[in-house]
C-alpha cells in the first residue's frame, strides 16, 4: 500500500526522479544553456556555430571560402572548401560524420594535431544546430566522392551501409555543406536577420585577411550577394570603426607570438571622448572582454605613464594617467589565437585564461616602444588624449565625489525615489518611470518588499551629443547612478562596479508611443556608453506594457499587447467587444498596472542584449549622434520597417 502511494505521490524525491537525457534530447530541453537565448540572437547563433567549424578549418589553412546562403524556404545554407567532415569508420562503430552530429563534445577541436587554434572548443556547435532544428542535410565532398546524411529533429533518417554514408556522387573538390531549418517549436522566431548575420560575417572576413566569405539573401523579392574580403585585416576594422570620425593619427598596428599564443593589435585615436577596445579569440567576439583586454590595458596604460615622465608631461608631483585617460579617444582590436582558450559559457562572452593576460602584457610592452621610439609625434598626440581626459575627469571628480556622497542629491532625500524593503539585490528591481502621474500608480501598484520606482522627468539628456561635464551636471543622470549604487564609467571618483548594483533587474517604463520610444532609447545610450556591462551581464528590460484592453460582452477581459494580437483576437472573438486604447501609463490604474507591467507572474519584459559590438556602436552613433545627414538616408532607407503611432 504504501508503495502504491509512492508512486502517485508527485513530491516524492526519490531514484526514480532522476531524469537522463540521452543523446540531444537536454539541448532541446534548455536550448538556452548552449546557444544563449530562443529569441532571434539565438537563432542567428546557429549559422555562426557552422561558420566558425568553417573558419577552423580556415585557421587550420585547409579553408579559403565560405559561402552562408539564406535560402527562400527560411533554411540556411553554409559551405566551405575546407577538407570536409571527416566520413570514415569511427571507433563507435558508426561514420565520424554521424558521431559529430548526434554527440555532444565530439569532434576535432579536441585533438591539438588537427586544430592548433579553435572556436568551437567544446565540440558541441554542429550537433546543438542538428537538435534545434526541424530538418539538417550534410554533404561532405572528400575522397574523390560525394557522400550525404540527413536528420530530422536531431535523429538520422539516413540508413547506413555497414556503418558507412552512402556515396551519391564523385568530385574532385573538398568540403562541407551544411543546410538546416530552424525549429519554429523551439525558436520565437525563425527568421533569421541578415543586417545581424552580414556584420557577424564582415567581422570574421577583417579577422581572418586571407578568407573571403560570400553572403547571400534569396528571401526577397531581388536576391542580395556580398564578398566579405578583408586583405587588410583589423587595420581595415578599425579604418571602419573610425570611418566617420576626425582620426588623429594613422593606424598602429603590431603582432606577435609568446607562449604559443599569437597577438594581433591595431589602435588609433580619434577626435572623441569614447573609448571603444574589442576583443577576439580564436575569432569569437569577447563581449564582456577578459585576461586579453585586461593584460593589453594594463600595459598600455604603464607604458604611456613611463613616456609621459620621460617627456616631463608628467611631473614627479603629478598622480599617473588612469587606464581610462590613456583610452580617451581610442578604437582598438586585440585579436589573439590561443590553443586553449576557456571562455565563460557556450556563448564565448569572456575569456578566462590567464595565460592570455601575460602574453598580450608581453607582446604589447615589446612591440608598442618600438612604434613610439620612432614615432614621437604620434606619441605626443596619445598622450594628449590622455592629458585632455585627466583635465576634465580632475574638474568633474569633486563634484562627482559630492554628487555620490552628499544627502541633499539623494533621491531617497527628496523623495522621488521609492526603494524596496529587501536588501536581498538578487531579488529587487528597479523600474525607470517616466512622468509623475504613471509614477504614483506605480508607486501604489507595487510589491514594495523588492521592487523600486525611480519617477524620472520627460526625456533624460541625449549623452551621445554632449560632452562629459555636461552628462555629470544631468540632475536625472545623477540620480539614476545614485539610486544604481555600482558608480560610473571609469576614472571620475567612483568607477563603475558592478558587484555594487543593488538591483537584479533594471526596467525601462515607457509610454507605447513615440515619446515613450525616444525616452526608452536615451536611457538605452545612456547605459550603453557608460555603463555598458549592465547590458552584457542581462540586467536592463524594457517594460511591455498593453495597447488594447479586450472587453467582450461576455467572457474574459485581455490585454492585447499589439496590433498583431488585437488582430488574432478579433479572428478567434465572435462576439461584440469594447476596445480600450492605452496611449500611455498614467492612464492605468494601479491594479491594472500590476496586472499588466509589474506582476512577475503576467508581465512581459524585453531583455536588451548587444550581440555584435560593430553595429551597436555604429547604430547608436548614427542614430544619436550630432550628423544629420547619415541619420536622415538611414531613415530613408528603412521607412518601410518603421512601427507608425498614429
Amino acid at each position: 500500500m504504501v508503495g502504491a502511494m509512492a508512486k502517485t505521490d508527485k513530491n516524492v524525491y526519490d531514484a526514480s526522479s532522476i531524469t537522463v537525457l540521452e543523446g540531444l534530447e537536454a539541448v532541446r530541453k534548455r536550448p538556452g544553456m548552449y546557444i544563449g537565448s530562443v529569441s532571434t540572437k539565438g537563432l542567428n547563433h546557429l549559422i555562426y556555430e557552422i561558420v566558425d567549424n568553417s573558419v577552423d578549418e580556415h585557421l587550420a589553412g585547409a579553408c579559403s571560402e565560405i559561402r552562408v546562403t539564406l535560402e527562400k524556404d527560411g533554411s540556411a545554407t553554409i559551405s566551405d572548401n575546407g577538407r570536409g567532415i571527416p566520413v570514415g569508420m569511427h571507433q563507435k562503430g558508426v561514420s565520424a560524420e554521424r558521431v559529430v552530429f548526434t554527440t555532444l563534445h565530439a569532434g576535432g577541436k579536441f585533438d591539438n594535431n588537427v586544430y592548433k587554434t579553435s572556436g568551437g572548443l567544446h565540440g558541441v556547435g554542429s550537433s546543438v544546430v542538428n537538435a534545434l532544428s526541424t530538418q539538417l542535410t550534410v554533404t561532405v565532398k572528400s575522397g574523390g566522392q560525394i557522400h550525404q546524411d540527413k536528420y530530422a529533429y536531431g535523429n538520422p533518417v539516413v540508413e547506413l551501409i555497414d556503418g558507412l554514408l552512402p556515396v551519391i556522387g564523385r568530385t574532385k573538390e573538398t568540403g562541407t555543406t551544411i543546410n538546416f531549418t530552424p525549429d519554429p517549436s523551439i525558436f520565437d522566431k525563425t527568421r533569421f536577420k541578415a543586417e545581424d548575420v552580414k556584420s557577424r560575417l564582415h567581422e570574421t572576413a577583417y579577422l581572418n585577411p586571407k578568407l573571403t566569405i560570400i553572403f547571400s539573401d534569396l528571401r526577397g523579392e531581388e536576391p542580395e550577394r556580398i564578398t566579405y574580403s578583408e586583405p587588410e585585416g583589423i587595420i581595415g576594422y578599425v579604418k571602419d570603426l573610425n570611418k566617420n570620425k576626425e582620426a588623429l593619427h594613422d593606424i598602429i598596428y603590431f603582432t606577435g607570438v609568446s607562449e604559443d599564443i599569437t597577438v594581433e593589435c591595431a589602435f588609433q585615436y580619434v577626435n572623441e571622448f569614447h573609448e571603444n577596445v574589442l576583443g577576439f579569440c580564436n575569432n569569437i567576439y569577447n563581449a564582456e572582454g577578459g585576461t586579453h583586454l585586461t593584460g593589453f590595458k594594463t600595459m598600455f596604460t604603464t607604458i604611456i605613464n613611463n613616456y609621459a615622465r620621460e617627456l616631463n608631461i608628467l611631473k614627479e608631483k603629478d598622480v599617473n594617467f588612469t587606464g581610462a585617460d590613456v583610452r580617451n579617444g581610442m578604437t582598438a582590436v586585440v585579436s589573439i589565437k590561443h590553443p586553449a582558450p576557456r571562455f565563460e559559457g557556450q556563448t564565448k562572452t569572456k575569456l578566462d585564461n590567464q595565460d592570455a593576460a601575460k602574453s598580450v602584457s608581453k607582446v604589447t610592452g615589446d612591440e608598442l616602444p618600438r612604434y613610439f621610439d620612432r614615432n614621437v609625434e604620434v606619441l605626443k598626440s596619445v598622450i594628449s588624449c590622455a592629458e585632455k581626459a585627466a583635465k576634465i575627469r580632475k574638474t568633474e571628480e569633486k563634484a562627482k565625489t559630492n554628487m555620490l556622497s552628499k544627502q541633499k542629491f539623494s533621491f531617497d532625500s527628496n523623495g522621488k525615489l521609492a526603494n524596496c524593503e529587501s536588501k536581498d539585490y538578487s531579488k529587487c528591481e528597479i523600474f525607470i518611470v517616466e512622468g509623475d502621474s504613471a509614477g504614483g500608480s506605480a508607486k501604489t501598484a507595487r510589491n514594495r518588499n523588492y521592487q523600486a520606482i525611480l519617477p524620472i522627468r520627460g526625456k533624460i539628456l541625449n549623452v551621445e551629443k554632449a560632452s562629459i561635464d555636461k552628462v555629470l551636471a544631468n540632475a536625472e543622470i545623477k540620480t539614476m547612478i545614485n539610486a544604481f549604487g555600482c558608480g560610473f564609467s571609469e576614472g571620475y571618483g567612483n568607477d563603475f562596479d558592478i558587484s555594487k548594483l543593488r538591483y537584479d533587474k533594471i526596467v525601462i517604463m515607457a509610454d507605447a508611443d513615440v515619446d515613450g520610444a525616444h525616452i526608452s532609447n536615451l536611457l538605452l545610450t545612456l547605459f550603453y556608453r557608460f555603463m555598458p556591462e549592465l547590458i552584457y551581464e542581462g540586467h536592463i528590460y524594457i517594460a511591455m506594457p498593453p495597447l488594447y484592453k479586450a472587453m467582450p460582452a461576455k467572457g474574459k477581459e485581455e490585454y492585447l499587447y499589439d496590433d498583431k494580437a488585437l488582430e488574432k483576437y478579433r479572428k478567434k472573438h465572435k462576439g461584440a467587444f469594447t476596445l480600450q486604447r492605452y496611449k500611455g501609463l498614467g492612464e492605468m490604474d494601479a491594479e491594472q498596472l500590476w496586472e499588466t507591467t509589474l506582476n512577475p507572474e503576467t508581465r512581459m519584459l524585453k531583455q536588451i542584449e548587444i550581440e555584435d559590438a560593430r553595429m551597436a556602436s555604429e547604430i547608436t552613433e548614427l542614430l544619436m549622434g550630432t550628423d544629420v545627414l547619415p541619420r536622415r538616408t538611414f531613415i530613408y532607407e528603412h521607412a518601410t520597417e518603421a512601427e507608425l503611432d498614429i
